[in-house]
């Protein structure tokens, strides 16, 4: 009888064990450079501990119009940050895997300043990514394509 429950708690744990293991193998699919919607924009997606977050590595608006000197965040609610360029500012904070989505986190746009709840999830080799207010029915998706020198 003893040897029965040994057997079925070393199933339990093996079986445990792994779950785990492929789960956080799962999520760190996300974790590379991602071209955002039309291709103007790279973001690196980077796992910190156990959290996800993204950095606007490159892009077609990271320059004033001499072409050197970097945008600053100018738009950002908090005066402090503004003095900040736009390139390597982080975008994408504090996801986390549960149930094959990353969520939890928050999507900046340095475009109007705003910050917006946000939930991601891979469709294949692409990259869905929901940025809402309130509930998710009311946001936008955008879809981004993995980076081919990633």
């Amino acid at each position: 009888m003893y040897k029965k429950i040994k057997i079925i708690i070393c199933i339990l744990l093996v079986g445990t064990i792994k779950e785990g293991y492929s789960q956080d193998h799962s999520a760190d699919k996300i974790v590379g450079v991602w071209l955002t919607s039309g291709g103007k924009a790279k973001v690196q997606i980077y796992k910190e501990n156990s959290r996800y977050f993204g950095k606007l590595i490159s892009g077609d608006d990271l320059y004033e119009k001499d072409g050197r000197t970097l945008k600053k965040d100018t738009e950002n609610p908090d005066a402090s940050m503004r003095v900040n360029t736009v390139k390597n500012l982080v975008l994408l904070k504090n996801f986390q895997f549960k149930d094959e989505a990353w969520t939890g986190g928050t999507i900046y746009d340095p475009k109007n300043g705003s910050t917006y709840s946000c939930k991601m999830r891979l469709k294949g080799t692409k990259l869905e990514i929901r940025g809402y207010i309130g509930i998710s029915l009311f946001g936008r998706t955008e879809i981004w394509q993995r980076s081919k020198l990633d």
